[in-house]
């Protein structure tokens, strides 16, 4: 049909030329589709620049999680690590990385040393092409040596920037939603010099969508699973938590044990509503991630916690997670465990000090070295502390120290390998000078 539409049109009879003409036209147009998907299918393949953020300590494992991953020119930076990727990798970090808490697309480098200059680099973008009007945009900002020195009229004027472009053209403006915005903008200006990036994980990457409940101080999932990983634990033998508290440390564990995407279950990625979004590549790599997992084995992992609300509530995020054949749970404090197995790894997250009395928290870490002592035979033992004076009372000799930060916090975590032998004495000093997490 369509061939004699063209030759009706051009009255064509009997023309060798035109006929030919015709002919390399219809060649020409029924080949555009094809041309058009390549080109499409070679943009998804064009390598990124990204940055992943992550915990100060934890760079080195996020190396590792992105190479295995297929990441290119990876290089851990302070905080985070920066690699290139393409389509496919982005989506793949935010889905299997577990020390990650953002993976960034930096899109715009200028140079911004007041605020006349900052807004107009940013009116310079052409926001109406990145998102449209009926779509939500939020703006975070971090400063470091720089001459502007307040973050949040930075991310104002910034937003300035973008609603007065969209009022030129549209008379009218996107709305802002700090929550879950559409497009999640960041601002890093170091030296005068802004890197402007959009977020492509939207909620931190930590917040896995497993946990409904914590208790007082709960550590953070993305650092949970770098202690786990940090341990050198085999995934075959025992592990226990005899703090466990929501259940974190124990959900982590089991989840790399069984080979579980870390974000299986969150709701929702800022990448999902860009215009770029490729649903179909998404879908194939999630199922790719739920068909590689591992079933339940005979390895177990094991919690305690002296509170049974707080114990209710660890089941039933582990219950959230689909992991209850993986993790047992049993009521009691820490000086009532007995190890399950002959050999195993013991992580745990103890109180630092701040809600309990200087004399307490030097008491409990000496019975809590106690315990490990007597109980904990043939196990490698695992604490992770911010209270670096008082961990001198477990009065174990450590056999590795390792810098990490949970937060501000500077913290220590503590191997000790458990044998049998003597108990090294602690330096006595008065508990007055216990120092809290408060100093």
């Amino acid at each position: 049909m369509y061939f004699k539409s063209i030759e009706q049109q051009t009255n064509l009879h009997g023309s060798k030329i035109s006929q030919l003409t015709v002919i390399l036209t219809i060649i020409t147009i029924s080949q555009i589709n094809g041309i058009f998907a390549l080109f499409i299918n070679h943009l998804s393949t064009i390598n990124l620049i990204l940055i992943a953020k992550t915990f100060a300590g934890c760079e080195d494992i996020l190396c590792d999680e992105l190479e295995a991953l297929g990441a290119e020119n990876v290089r851990p930076l302070t905080r985070a690590v920066e690699f290139e990727g393409d389509l496919a990798l982005m989506y793949k970090a935010n889905l299997h990385c577990r020390t990650a808490l953002r993976i960034l697309k930096p899109y715009a480098t200028f140079e911004a040393s007041d605020e006349e200059m900052l807004y107009n680099e940013i009116q310079n973008i052409d926001w109406t092409s990145l998102f449209t009007l009926d779509q939500t945009f939020a703006i975070n900002t971090t400063l470091n040596l720089s001459n502007l020195t307040h973050s949040q009229y930075v991310s104002l004027k910034a937003k300035d920037a973008i609603v007065d472009q969209f009022r030129d053209k549209y008379d009218d403006r996107p709305n802002v939603d700090i929550d879950q915005p559409d497009l999640r903008i960041h601002l890093h200006i170091y030296q005068n010099v802004c890197t402007l990036s959009f977020d492509s994980s939207g909620e931190s990457l930590h917040k896995r969508g497993y946990r409904d409940y914590t208790n007082q101080a709960p550590i953070n999932e993305a650092l949970a699973a770098a202690l786990v990983i940090k341990s050198g634990w085999d995934k075959k033998s025992s592990l226990a938590d005899f703090m466990c508290g929501s259940g974190t440390i124990l959900i982590e564990a089991a989840m790399i044990m069984r080979n579980i995407a870390p974000n299986k279950y969150k709701s929702f990625f800022g990448f999902q509503t860009w215009k770029d979004y490729d649903a179909d590549l998404w879908k194939k790599i999630y199922s790719d991630a739920i068909k590689n997992e591992l079933p339940a084995s005979d390895t177990m992992i094991y919690g305690s916690d002296i509170s049974g609300v707080v114990l209710d509530k660890a089941r039933e995020n582990i219950m959230n997670a689909g992991l209850e054949y993986s993790i047992k749970l049993k009521k009691g404090s820490f000086e009532k465990f007995k190890r399950p197995t002959d050999t195993g790894t013991l992580i745990c997250n103890p109180p630092y000090g701040l809600r309990i009395e200087p004399k307490d928290i030097l008491d409990m870490y000496q019975r809590m070295g106690d315990t490990m002592k007597q109980q904990c035979k043939g196990w490698t033992c695992w604490i992770f502390t911010g209270n670096l004076e008082v961990a001198k009372f477990i009065g174990l000799r450590t056999t590795r120290k390792i810098q990490l930060y949970n937060g501000p916090i500077e913290c220590r975590y503590l191997r000790f390998d458990i044998y049998d032998g003597s108990k090294k004495k602690p330096k006595q000093i008065d508990s007055t000078e216990v120092k809290s997490e408060e100093n």
